[in-house]
């Protein structure tokens, strides 16, 4: 049977990106993305709910996101979902999904939906489609807009 495996999100972080190494000096960041969905419910009453969701990215993208990217910041990231299961102190068996960055793109954060410029000399798409996936390469330090 085929599957498939992607998530696309965009929302803003909340905390700054933890970058750490494994022990075969391989770099990987923790972090956590709040994405908001706002709605009317029946009554006419504007609601708004919040999913928090944890995200943990490898290698390059790992360095890059640590390095420009802090609380607060808007990203857009595609990556897929990740089952970690483990036992607890006291034997009880735990799970937590998260998502593993796969691309992400900086978001212009003034507002109004605008992206910045990826360094390649094109606007970061905030959306792409699944045929022409988002590619992230590191930006020249010349090239970051803020």
């Amino acid at each position: 049977m085929a599957s498939y495996n992607k998530v696309v999100l965009m929302g803003n972080l909340t905390r700054d990106v933890e970058l750490r190494s494994t022990n075969n000096n391989q770099s990987v960041a923790n972090l956590g993305l709040a994405v908001n969905r706002r709605y009317r419910t029946a009554d006419g009453e504007d609601r708004e709910e919040v999913t928090f969701v944890d995200c943990e990215a490898w290698g390059r993208t790992a360095e890059t996101m640590a390095k420009y990217l802090s609380k607060g910041r808007p990203v857009f990231i595609e990556g897929r979902l990740k089952l970690d299961s483990w036992q607890d102190k006291d034997g009880n068996k735990q799970s937590r999904l998260r998502v593993v960055v796969e691309n992400f793109q900086f978001i212009d954060s003034r507002g109004g939906g605008e992206s910045r410029d990826d360094g390649g000399g094109r606007p970061a798409a905030a959306a792409r489609s699944a045929s022409a996936p988002a590619r992230h390469d590191s930006p020249a330090e010349e090239d970051i807009p803020f």
